[in-house]
């Protein structure tokens, strides 16, 4: 089973960068997940999908690996671009506006 070490991704709910700048080791699912037939709960016998060790630095969490002797993949965070400027509300509504407002 290979784990991978990434950093998360901000939610959708997020405007900020809290809770991004931790770098995480995971296990994917070994099998799929069963139905409940009784009750229409999934489960499963895996519990290496339950395990999320939470590490400072991307060195730390390869660090952890090679000593325990888990293979490992590295995804790299996806960076915002450069050129992106802070701009306020109002400006939605500025005359001077590129493109027509489409409301």
């Amino acid at each position: 089973m290979r784990a991978r070490i990434y950093q998360p991704a901000r939610t959708a709910m997020q405007s900020g960068q809290a809770k991004t700048k931790a770098w995480y080791l995971d296990f994917p699912p070994a099998d799929a997940r069963e139905l409940d037939p009784l009750m229409g709960w999934t489960s499963s016998d895996d519990t290496q999908a339950q395990v999320r060790l939470r590490f400072d630095s991307r060195e730390a969490a390869e660090a952890y690996a090679q000593e325990n002797n888990i293979d490992y993949t590295v995804i790299e965070p996806h960076k915002r671009g450069a050129n992106i400027r802070p701009r306020g509300y109002g400006e939605n509504f500025a005359s001077d506006r590129r493109g027509n407002w489409t409301h």
